[in-house]
């Protein structure tokens, strides 16, 4: 290497300019020191960015802007012994990264533009035969430039311009995780918390092939049983529990008629109609989230949605799950359940009152703004459920193909949604297969996303984002069944993907 080229590195890429560094960075260290204590990241020492099959996890440095900060290297991965905790990367195959970090949470912001998506192109294309399975790294090591070459594999091969239709990659993925799902299935038939719960199944359920078909027999089933056994049913976030069986049973009854399940999903519905908050005789004096700031509402405020509890327990209607319960309540109509559409109507009023004119759906009834966005999981869910009601007028129906092409038009929020950022991603993909070229730029849009979540033993990873809820408890297990369902989407297999019969 000659000493023009080593100056080159030097001057670019210690650049001390902090003024974009990427806002996940904070003064009380996170998103970086959070811990998981189980699974196969329970090793990695805080919450990093996983660099594909590579087995490289890095931080984003807020002083050098241009370079990956190596954090942890997997045994037996692509880069064991090869790159060690400080290295920098700061270029791939010979060509320095061109952008700052700009990857964080804002209109202004959204998006891995900078290295994280510069390294995530060049990785996709070295994994394909022409490309032999080889990366070149730049590294400065304790100051001194150095090359280092991985060999990644042609295993994978990249993705198709059209993924995750007619690609070869997104085909040998799906079968990879659908197996590491029933892998995690427990004895019982569940997979854990409610969250994992909806989209393990819902993965399983969209391939119906016969052994994943046998795993979600056992989890519906569960669920089921679940239903009629909650012990308490007045708090403990007993509507997202609810709202979860609702979508579930109800899929796996279109896609079965396994009649068995039906009294399951009229006493879903039977919970849901009761708890949903309708009038203010529902406001309880005591508070089972234990919220000292909680405020009433007015006799108009938050009427027709569903909060964590019943009525207006804890803080109240959401619009994450008054949109969960207005696409459960669809799907239990075309089951056969006799919903009252007054009720139906309720709660697609909420999510109106909680939407600007260009259909951007925030976090209560009331919009943010009409000219502004964020995190898109809100908008999907409620694309879904306009698009399904067997009772949507014309209205509703361009309502659905609003909030697809707003999907469509900002994708790059996608990945890194509040509360739950996995779920929040899912429904975001669901909202905008509503119109098939909404689905395919949000794809093409988060490419980079599902290059570097892919981790080198195939399982996909749970990256870091403004919020962490789920990573403690499972940082691979709710990523992987996403992106399997999300994979799956075009098929058309389930209700909530498209099917229409």
């Amino acid at each position: 290497m000659t000493k023009s080229l080593i100056l080159s590195l030097i001057i670019s890429f210690l650049n001390f300019n902090t003024l974009l560094a990427q806002v996940h960075y904070k003064d009380d260290g996170h998103p970086w020191n959070t811990r998981i204590k189980k699974g196969p990241d329970a090793e990695v020492p805080g919450w990093y960015y996983n660099l594909g099959v590579t087995g490289i996890r890095v931080q984003l440095d807020p002083v050098n802007l241009k370079a990956l900060q190596v954090k942890y290297v997997f045994a037996k991965s692509p880069a064991s012994k090869k790159l060690y905790v400080n290295d920098l990367i700061v270029g791939v195959n010979g060509k320095n990264f061109q952008k700052d970090h700009l990857n964080g949470y804002g209109m202004d912001k959204f998006g891995a533009q900078g290295p994280i998506e510069e390294f995530a192109h060049v990785l996709d294309k070295a994994q394909t035969f022409q490309s032999r399975g080889y990366l070149t790294l730049n590294i400065l090591r304790k100051n001194k430039p150095i090359q280092v070459r991985l060999k990644v594999s042609t295993k994978y091969g990249a993705y198709a311009d059209s993924y995750p239709v007619n690609c070869k990659k997104s085909k040998k993925i799906i079968k990879e995780l659908l197996d590491y799902i029933i892998k995690n299935q427990f004895p019982n038939g569940g997979f854990g918390h409610p969250v994992d719960d909806l989209w393990c199944p819902l993965a399983l359920m969209a391939s119906g092939d016969r052994k994943s078909m046998k795993a979600v027999k056992k989890n519906v089933y569960l669920q089921a049983k679940s239903v009629r056994n909650y012990k308490n049913r007045n708090e403990g976030l007993i509507n997202w529990h609810y709202v979860t069986a609702g979508i579930v049973l109800s899929e796996y009854y279109l896609k079965t008629r396994d009649r068995k399940i039906l009294p399951a999903i009229q006493l879903t519905y039977d919970f849901l109609y009761k708890s949903q908050y309708t009038d203010y005789s529902q406001v309880s004096k005591r508070d089972p989230l234990g919220n000292p700031n909680r405020k009433n509402p007015t006799e108009e405020q938050a009427k027709g949605g569903w909060g964590h509890n019943p009525g207006y327990q804890g803080y109240g209607p959401i619009a994450m799950i008054t949109g969960k319960g207005a696409l459960a309540l669809t799907l239990m109509s075309r089951c056969g359940i006799e919903v009252d559409q007054d009720r139906l109507k309720m709660a697609f009023d909420f999510l109106h009152r909680g939407t600007g004119n260009n259909g951007y759906t925030w976090y209560a009834d009331k919009h943010s703004a009409h000219n502004k966005y964020a995190d898109m999981g809100r908008t999907g869910v409620s694309a879904i459920a306009h698009s399904l009601s067997s009772s949507s007028s014309n209205e509703y129906k361009k309502h659905a193909l609003l909030q697809s092409k707003l999907i469509g038009d900002f994708p790059l929020s996608f990945p890194d949604t509040h509360a739950s950022p996995i779920l929040g991603m899912g429904y975001t993909a669901l909202g905008a297969f509503v119109d098939k070229q909404n689905f395919q730029k949000l794809m093409q849009a988060n490419r980079y996303w599902f290059t570097l979540s892919q981790c080198y033993d195939g399982t996909f990873y749970y990256q870091p984002n403004r919020d962490s809820n789920g990573y403690g408890q499972n940082s691979r297990l709710l990523p992987s069944a996403v992106t399997a369902l999300i994979f799956l989407i075009p098929q058309k297999s389930l209700y909530i993907t498209g099917r229409l019969k």
